[in-house]
C-alpha cells in the first residue's frame, strides 16, 4: 500500500533547495546595500538643497545652523503634499514606515512585491525625511531591500515560502548594511518577518547580512554608527537600576504607540482625501520643529550627542517632549518614513534625562538603558532591542542591563498593551498575526501511538508511516484532501498497522492543553506520615 513517496520529507530532503536559494541570496545582500547607500545619501541631497541651499549628499545636522522660521514651517508641508501624490497616483504602498506592509506582502500577497514600489517607496522617504520629517531610513530600507528580494524571486520559478526568504534577505541586508548591526538585523528578521526559525529560511538570511555588511564597510565604513566612550563597569547596581529606564522606557513605549494610532484615527475622521493627510502632518512637523528645531530629519547627530553624554539639558527635554509628539502624530498621518531612528532617539533622551538623577556610571551609560528599553517596548523586540543597542554602540560591557532595561519595557508593554506600533496596523487591516514561537504539538507524537489498532483500510487510502510525526500526518492529509490515513510499517510498507483520522490528530494538542492549564501540587513539604499499623 506505500505511495512511494520520500521519507520524512523536511529541511534534509529539501537540501538543494536550501542551497539554491542562499545561493540567491549572497548576491540580493549586495543589492540591498547599494540600495541603502543611496537612500542614505538621497536623503543627505534632498536635506541639503532644502535646508542649506547647497549641493550634497552627507547626512546633515537639521536645527545646527539657523533656519528662517517660514522653511522649517512650510518644508514639511511641501515635503508632504509630494509623498501624497506619489501615493494616490503611484502606489499607495508606499504610505507608512515599511515593516508592517513588509509583513502584509508576506502575510497576503504571497511575498510579491511591485516593482514599482522598489522604486518610489526611498523616493518618498528621502523626500519626507529631507524635508524635516522625523522618521528614519531604516523601514524604508526594509520595504525596499524587501522589493529587491521579492522581485528576483519572482522572476524565478519559486514557492512562496521561497520568496518570503527572499524578501525578508532583501529586508535584512539593508538594515544591515544601514547601521553596521548584523546579528540584530538576523534577529530583527527572525522576530518580526520570518515567523518562523528554520535552517531554510534562517540560513539565506543570515547569508544575505554578512554580504551587506561586508559591502557595508567599502560604502560606508566599518565603525559603529555611534560610538560610545570607553564604557566603565556597570556592576550589581547599575545592572538593578537599569530597570527605572525599563519600567519608564516601556510606559513611553506604550504612550507613543497609543498616540501615532490616536493619531491615525484622528486623520481618519478628516473630511479631506487621506492624499492630503501627510501635508496635514508636515504642517504638525513644521510646528515642532519651529519649537525644537534638532528633532527634525533622521537625526543621527542627536542620537550620538545623547550616546556619548554631550547632550545639554534643553536638547534633551525638547527632543523627548517634540520629538515623541510630532513623530506619533505624523506617523499616524500615513506618511513615508521608518520607526528605529526615531525611537533610538527618543529612548537616549528618556534614559539621558533620568542619568541626571541616578549614579552616574559612564557618560551616556543611562542614554543607552533607555534606548534598549523603548526599542524592547515600542516594537516588541526586546533581543533586537539588546543586540541593536550593542552593536551600534559597542559597549559590549553593558549587556546585563541593556538586557534589564529591554525585557522589563517589553515585559511591560505586553501587559498593558494587546499589540505593538508594528502589529496594530496589520490587525487593522482585518490580517491575525502571532509573533509567540513554540514547538507545534504534533511534532511530539508519533502515529503508532494515537492510531486505531488493527482497523481495516480501504483500498486508495492515505498512507503514513507508523514513525510519521503527527504533523507529518497532517500534511499527508491535507495533501490528500482526506480525513484518515492508513498506517504501515517503513519497513514492511505493505502491512496496515491501522488508521488514523484527523480526530485521533487532536490528541497531541489535548494534552498541550492539558500541560498549559492543569495545576498540580507534585511535591509536599512536611507531609504527614501514615500512622502506623499494628501487626497482627
Amino acid at each position: 500500500m506505500t505511495d512511494g513517496r520520500p521519507a520524512h520529507l523536511g529541511d534534509f530532503q529539501l537540501r538543494p533547495r536550501f542551497l539554491l536559494i542562499t545561493a540567491i541570496a549572497l548576491p540580493i545582500g549586495a543589492v540591498a546595500a547599494l540600495t541603502a547607500s543611496a537612500l542614505l545619501k538621497l536623503i543627505g541631497l534632498i536635506t541639503n538643497l532644502v535646508f542649506y541651499q547647497r549641493f550634497g549628499t552627507d547626512l546633515v545636522a537639521l536645527g545646527a545652523g539657523h533656519h528662517p522660521w517660514w522653511l522649517v514651517l512650510t518644508a514639511p508641508v511641501c515635503g508632504g503634499l509630494v509623498i501624497g501624490v506619489m501615493a494616490r497616483f503611484g502606489s499607495e504602498k508606499i504610505r507608512g514606515h515599511g515593516m508592517p506592509e513588509a509583513i502584509e506582502a508576506i502575510l497576503t500577497g504571497g511575498s510579491r512585491v511591485a516593482p514599482r514600489v522598489a522604486v518610489l517607496k526611498p523616493a518618498s522617504a528621502a523626500i519626507s525625511i529631507g524635508t524635516g520629517g522625523p522618521f528614519g531610513a531604516e523601514g524604508p530600507i526594509i520595504m525596499t531591500g524587501g522589493a529587491v528580494g521579492s522581485i528576483v524571486a519572482q522572476l524565478l520559478k519559486l514557492s512562496a515560502d521561497e520568496r518570503k526568504t527572499l524578501l525578508v534577505a532583501g529586508s535584512a541586508g539593508g538594515m544591515a548594511a544601514t547601521f553596521n548591526a548584523p546579528l540584530a538585523s538576523i534577529l530583527l528578521a527572525v522576530e518580526l518577518l520570518l515567523f518562523e526559525w528554520r535552517p531554510r529560511s534562517f540560513v539565506p538570511v543570515a547569508a544575505s547580512v554578512a554580504v551587506a555588511t561586508v559591502c557595508r564597510g567599502f560604502l560606508l565604513g566599518t565603525g559603529p554608527v555611534f560610538g560610545v566612550p570607553a564604557p566603565g563597569t556597570p556592576g550589581p547596581a547599575a545592572d538593578g537600576l537599569a530597570l527605572i529606564p525599563g519600567v519608564t522606557g516601556g510606559l513611553l513605549a506604550i504612550a507613543a504607540t497609543v498616540l501615532v494610532y490616536l493619531a491615525e484615527d484622528g486623520f481618519a475622521k478628516l473630511p479631506v482625501h487621506w492624499m492630503w493627510w501627510p501635508a496635514i502632518g508636515g504642517l504638525l512637523i513644521g510646528l515642532g520643529g519651529l519649537v525644537e528645531p534638532r528633532a527634525l530629519g533622521v537625526g543621527y547627530d542627536v542620537i550620538d550627542q545623547l550616546l556619548t553624554g554631550q547632550a545639554t539639558t534643553s536638547l534633551i527635554v525638547g527632543i523627548l517632549a517634540v520629538k515623541t509628539v510630532i513623530w506619533s502624530l505624523s506617523l499616524g498621518s500615513g506618511t513615508s518614513g521608518g520607526v528605529l531612528a526615531p525611537v533610538f532617539m527618543i529612548g537616549a533622551a528618556l534614559g539621558a534625562a533620568e542619568g541626571d538623577l541616578l549614579p552616574h556610571i559612564a557618560p551616556g551609560f543611562w542614554a543607552t538603558c533607555g534606548l534598549a528599553a523603548v526599542v524592547g517596548g515600542v516594537m516588541r523586540s526586546p533581543l533586537t532591542g539588546i543586540v541593536f543597542t550593542l552593536e551600534l554602540t559597542h559597549a559590549w560591557g553593558d549587556l546585563l542591563p541593556l538586557v534589564v532595561a529591554s525585557v522589563s519595557a517589553y515585559g511591560l508593554s505586553a501587559l498593558l498593551l494587546k499589540r505593538s506600533v508594528l502589529t496594530e496596523k496589520i490587525a487593522r487591516r482585518r490580517l491575525h498575526l502571532t509573533r509567540e514561537y513554540t514547538t507545534d504539538p504534533l511534532e511530539t507524537f508519533f502515529a503508532h501511538e494515537v492510531m486505531t489498532h488493527g482497523a481495516p483500510a480501504e483500498q486508495g487510502e492515505v498512507v503514513v508511516y507508523a514513525d510519521d510525526t503527527l504533523r507529518e500526518v497532517a500534511n499527508r492529509l491535507a495533501e490528500g484532501h482526506a480525513v484518515r490515513a492508513a498506517v504501515v510499517a517503513r519497513a514492511e510498507p505493505d502491512r496496515v498497522l491501522g488508521v488514523i483520522s484527523v480526530a485521533q490528530l487532536l490528541h497531541a494538542r489535548r494534552r498541550d492543553l492539558h500541560e498549559e492549564h492543569h495545576r498540580e501540587r507534585v511535591l509536599v513539604l512536611n507531609a504527614r506520615k501514615p500512622a502506623a499499623t499494628a501487626e497482627v
